[in-house]
C-alpha cells in the first residue's frame, strides 16, 4: 500500500535537513572527505530482476513487465507494448540511478532527500536552510569534468530582486527575468539575455470532485467566460501566445483537432443559466502558489486579473488564496484544492505524451479529480503505437475530448529567458528547463552562483515533480540517457546505447565500465533495476520518497504494480 506519513512531507524534509546539518549551516554528501577504497567499494555483482518470479502480467495496464539485470553492465526491459518516446523517458530526471546500498540505508530514514548519492558532475558539500545549496566538482566524474570548481544555487521569488543580484555582480546567472526587464538586460554590455522557446502551458485548474466543478455546463462555461488574449497582452513577454491547445504546437500531433473555445460571454452565461438557475451564481477561490515560472510571469497579477474577470464577465466572486509552493505543489496533486487554480507545465521531452499522459491518463495525479474514458482511450493508443497516422488520429480524438471535458483551461504558453553576466561562457537557455551547469565558465572564477525562483523541495527526484528541484538533481544525479545540452533530443548518459528489437518490446542497454557514485561504489546493472523497482512497485518496501506519490512514473509508464483496488 502506499506510505503516507503523518507529518506534513515538508516538515519531514525539514527534520532530515536539520539532523544532517546536526547545528552547522553545512551538510556533506555521501563521499564524506574521502572516497571508499576500491576493495570497500566494489562488492560482488548478484545478478538481479523485478519482478523476481518472472515477467508481471500486462494487464494491471502499466508498460513494464520486467527489468533484468543480465549482467553487470546490461540492463534489458521487457515492455507490455512498444512505446515511441522510450529513450525520452528514461532520460528525464525521475529515473536518474541511484546506488542499491545508498537506496536500502538511506531511503527509510528519509535521508535520500537530503543527502543525494549521484554518479553525476557535481556533488553536495552543504545545503543550509533557506539560503542556498552548494555543489562541489566531482574529480572522479566519468565524463567531462565540471569546469567550475563549485555551483551555489539561491534563490528569490522576486524577479526584479534576482535582476537586482546579477546586475550587482552576486550571481553569474538568473532564471526568468521580469517581461519588463528583457530590454534592459539586452542593452546592458555587461549582461546577456537567452531566450527560451516556449514550449509549456499556463492553465487555469480545477478539481470535478467539488462543486459546481462536477458539472461539465460549469467548466465549459469559464471555459468561454475567461478572455485569454487579454491575460497573455497585458501580463506576458513578447513571443507569447494564447494556448489553443494543452500541449504547445512546436511538438508534433500536439494541435490535432479542434482550438480552444473563444471568449464569448454570452453564451458562457447561457450555459452557467442552464446549469446552475437563472441568475444564480457561485463563490469560490483561486490559489496560487507566488513563484514565477516561463509559463506565469507574474502570478499575484494574474491571479487578481483571473479574479476581476470572473466577476465582470460571469458575476463569480473570488477571493485569492496564495500558498507555499511546497504545499501548493501537494494540495494540487492530491486533488485537495476546491477551488481554481494557477498552474502550468513545461516540457520534459518533446512529446504529447509528456503533456497529455502526465495530467489526463497518470493515475498518481488527482488534480482534476476523475477524467473522462473518451479522454484516457485515445491517450493510450497514442503512447503505445509508433505508427505516425495511428498516433495523429488518436491526438485529434483526445484533444477534442479534452475540449469537450474540460478539466482545465489553457491559457498561455509563455515566452521566457535567463539572463548571465556577459564573460559566463556556455550559457545557456534549455528548452526543457535543464540548464547544465557543468559546460559554463563562469570568466574564469572557481564559482558559479545560480538564482532560480524557488527552493528545491528536496534532493530525491524520484518524487518530485517541480522544475527548481529537477534542475537541481540533473547536476547531481544521472539517468540512462539525458537530453542534448540547451536541447531536446535524448543520448547516452550512464548507458553507451540502448538498442530496441525489431517489435520495440524489449530494449537493452549496455552501461558504461567504471562509473562511480560519489560515494565511491561503483555502478552496476543491478543498481538500475532497484532504481526503477521502488517508484514501480506500490508494494515495494522502499517505496517511500517525499511524498509517497512518484507521480512521474505513472505519466511516463502508464501504472504502477501493485495498485489497490478502488
Amino acid at each position: 500500500m502506499r506510505r503516507w506519513r503523518s507529518f506534513s512531507s515538508l516538515m519531514v524534509l525539514g527534520l532530515v535537513l536539520a539532523a544532517c546539518q546536526s547545528g552547522s549551516t553545512q551538510s556533506a554528501g555521501p563521499s564524506g572527505s574521502a572516497a571508499a577504497t576500491e576493495e570497500e567499494s566494489r562488492a560482488p555483482f548478484v545478478a538481479t530482476s523485478y519482478p523476481e518470479g518472472g515477467p508481471a502480467d500486462c494487464a494491471y495496464g502499466g508498460e513494464f513487465s520486467q527489468i533484468k539485470a543480465v549482467d553487470e553492465l546490461t540492463v534489458e526491459f521487457s515492455l507490455c507494448y512498444p512505446d515511441p518516446a522510450f529513450l525520452s523517458k528514461i532520460a528525464f530526471t525521475a529515473n536518474g540511478i541511484n546506488d542499491t546500498a545508498w537506496l536500502e540505508a538511506s531511503m527509510v530514514n528519509h535521508l535520500i532527500l537530503a543527502k543525494p548519492n549521484g554518479t553525476g558532475p557535481y556533488k553536495l558539500k552543504e545545503h543550509v536552510r533557506g539560503d542556498h545549496v552548494t555543489l562541489e566538482r566531482n574529480d572522479a566524474y566519468w565524463g567531462d569534468k565540471a569546469i567550475a570548481e563549485e555551483l551555489i544555487v539561491q534563490w528569490n521569488a522576486e524577479a526584479a530582486a534576482r535582476l537586482l543580484a546579477l546586475q550587482a555582480g552576486t550571481v553569474d546567472g538568473i532564471d526568468n527575468p521580469g517581461p519588463d526587464d528583457f530590454g534592459a538586460i539586452e542593452g546592458d554590455a555587461n549582461l546577456q539575455l537567452i531566450n527560451r522557446p516556449a514550449l509549456n502551458v499556463f492553465y487555469v485548474g480545477m478539481t470535478n470532485t467539488f462543486a459546481p466543478f462536477d458539472q461539465v455546463e460549469v467548466r465549459q462555461a469559464l471555459a468561454m467566460g475567461i478572455d485569454r488574449q487579454r491575460i497573455v497582452d497585458t501580463f506576458y513577454p513578447g513571443g507569447s501566445k494564447v494556448a489553443d491547445y494543452f500541449t504547445p504546437c512546436e511538438i508534433e500531433f500536439a494541435c490535432e483537432g479542434d482550438p480552444w473555445y473563444e471568449f464569448d460571454k454570452a453564451a458562457a452565461n447561457a450555459l452557467l443559466d442552464d446549469a446552475l438557475g437563472t441568475g444564480v451564481r457561485f463563490s469560490t477561490t483561486i490559489f496560487y502558489r507566488d513563484v514565477v515560472r516561463g509559463y506565469l510571469p507574474d502570478p499575484p497579477l494574474v491571479a487578481q486579473e483571473l479574479q476581476a474577470q470572473l466577476q465582470a464577465n460571469l458575476g463569480i466572486t473570488a477571493a485569492i488564496e496564495p500558498q507555499e509552493s511546497g504545499a501548493f505543489i501537494d494540495n494540487s496533486s492530491a486533488g485537495l484544492l476546491d477551488g481554481l487554480y494557477l498552474l502550468g507545465w513545461g516540457a520534459d521531452y518533446p512529446d504529447p505524451t509528456n503533456f497529455l499522459d502526465y495530467h489526463f491518463n497518470n493515475p498518481a495525479n488527482l488534480q482534476f479529480g476523475s477524467i473522462d474514458a473518451s479522454i484516457t482511450e485515445p491517450l493510450a493508443t497514442g503512447a503505445q503505437t509508433e505508427d505516425a497516422d495511428t498516433r495523429r488520429t488518436a491526438y485529434e480524438e483526445a484533444n477534442d475530448a479534452i475540449r469537450a471535458f474540460v478539466p482545465m483551461i489553457p491559457i498561455a504558453s509563455g515566452a521566457s529567458a535567463t539572463a548571465w553576466k556577459a564573460d559566463v561562457v556556455g550559457a545557456h537557455s534549455s528548452p526543457l528547463t535543464s540548464e547544465r551547469f557543468a559546460v559554463m565558465d563562469p570568466g574564469g572564477r572557481s564559482q558559479l552562483v545560480w538564482m532560480q525562483n524557488a527552493y528545491p523541495l528536496s534532493l530525491y527526484c524520484a518524487d518530485e515533480t517541480d522544475g527548481e528541484t529537477l534542475r537541481l538533481c540533473e547536476q547531481i544525479s544521472e539517468p540512462l540517457y539525458e537530453y542534448e545540452t540547451g536541447g531536446t533530443a535524448p543520448q547516452p548518459a550512464l548507458a553507451e546505447a540502448c538498442t530496441a528489437n525489431d517489435e520495440a518490446t524489449v530494449w537493452t542497454c549496455t552501461l558504461r565500465s567504471g562509473v562511480l557514485f560519489h560515494d565511491g561504489a561503483h555502478l552496476d546493472a543491478s543498481d538500475v533495476v532497484l532504481s526503477y523497482a521502488v517508484q514501480w512497485d506500490l508494494e515495494h518496501e522502499l517505496h517511500i520518497g517525499r511524498t509517497g506519490s512518484f507521480e512521474y512514473w505513472g505519466a511516463l509508464f502508464a501504472a504502477f504494480l501493485n495498485t489497490p483496488a478502488e
